[in-house]
């Protein structure tokens, strides 16, 4: 799907566009939050104070999705946070066995000796409880291209919802993972949603130094790991509601759901030990491909499954429940080259330079 025009225009051109899909998700959704109990005045009123802190830019693409998609607004906003609304229709169990580690995000960036060229070359797995495959008739590949001369930007992930692995026409890219394990449960009131900023970092920089400045001045409000690169290099930057560390590697750099930088100086190692494995075998799959991954061994290495030496998932038995990756992303930030999967589906490939208007 490729927008361009105003923010509201581009809203008013996904509603159009995806009316059929954005419908049948709210149903979905809604479906689910009502059989557990709760009303929509009052996700409603959930979603109202996520967003409410938003850039202007921001709320003006959902009106715009809101005027062709036969929902309101409130019901656009909903959608949007679609991930922590259906958080609230399954057990405290299926949240904690995901987030906290056992089968949780990664991400991997090589460049310098690791490539062929020396170009940076990275991948990020969104991994969850299976219970999230309900929104994987909805993965949609977005490309906005606003005419008020920011940045294009590309988002993955389901259609309406909150982007959370972007891409843009400078080659920048941004994504996270949770980070509670090691950056605590808490969470501050009054600040806009750390990942809800990210397509507004997207618009406005250009290079790593600018998303670097972005990122270590835009304040959390819960514990994430961010994870960026550009055409140069990539950053890991572990965050808590009080403190960012910047980690930077020397060709390599990996991440998954708990904090490597030594000056947190963490008195308790992470509580679970999955996500040091899948950050383990991450950078070992690295070194044993170095000097030869491209876009493709790339693909390769975030093939390899948890149980075979790898960081993927594919219906993983957690306890008593099953988690995956449930989509993956391998990104070429200098040749704006993308490959994404769904879970259970094949990789596909997308030069996005030439979506890109900017």
């Amino acid at each position: 799907m490729v927008l361009s025009g105003t923010y509201r225009e581009m809203g008013r051109q996904y509603g159009a566009l995806m009316k059929d899909e954005l419908r049948a998700e709210y149903a979905m959704l809604r479906s689910h939050f009502t059989a557990s109990g709760y009303t929509e005045a009052e996700i409603g009123e959930l979603a109202r104070k996520a967003t409410a802190l938003q850039a202007k830019r921001m709320k003006e693409i959902r009106a715009g999705i809101a005027e062709t998609s036969g929902l309101t607004v409130a019901e656009i906003d909903i959608l949007y946070e679609g991930v922590p609304v259906f958080f609230s229709t399954i057990n405290e169990k299926a949240f904690f066995s995901t987030a906290g580690g056992k089968a949780g995000c990664s991400f991997l960036a090589v460049w310098g000796n690791y490539t062929p060229d020396g170009s940076v070359v990275l991948s990020r797995n969104w991994d969850h409880n299976d219970a999230f495959l309900i929104f994987k008739p909805y993965y949609t590949l977005a490309v906005y291209n606003p005419t008020d001369g920011s940045n294009s930007v590309a988002t993955f992930g389901p259609v309406g919802l909150l982007p959370e692995t972007l891409m843009n026409s400078a080659g920048l890219f941004i994504a996270e993972d949770n980070g509670e394990s090691s950056g605590s449960s808490l969470e501050i009131a009054g600040r806009p949603q750390l990942v809800g900023e990210f397509f507004r970092l997207m618009l406005d920089y250009s290079t790593m130094d600018e998303l670097d400045a972005g990122i270590m001045s835009t304040r959390t409000d819960c514990a994430f790991i961010v994870n960026a690169a550009g055409a140069d290099r990539a950053c890991s930057y572990e965050e808590t509601v009080y403190d960012i560390k910047c980690r930077e590697g020397t060709g390599v750099i990996a991440a998954a759901n708990h904090f490597v930088d030594p000056s947190w100086r963490l008195a308790v190692p992470p509580t679970e030990e999955n996500t040091v494995v899948r950050y383990g075998n991450l950078l070992r799959l690295a070194e044993e491909s170095k000097g030869s991954i491209d876009g493709e061994r790339m693909v390769g290495i975030r093939d390899v499954l948890y149980d075979d030496g790898g960081a993927t998932f594919c219906h993983y038995t957690v306890g008593d429940l099953s988690a995956s990756s449930i989509y993956q992303v391998v990104f070429i930030p200098e040749a704006r080259t993308l490959w994404m999967k769904v879970v259970d589906r094949d990789w596909e490939k997308v030069e996005l330079g030439q979506l890109f208007s900017v």
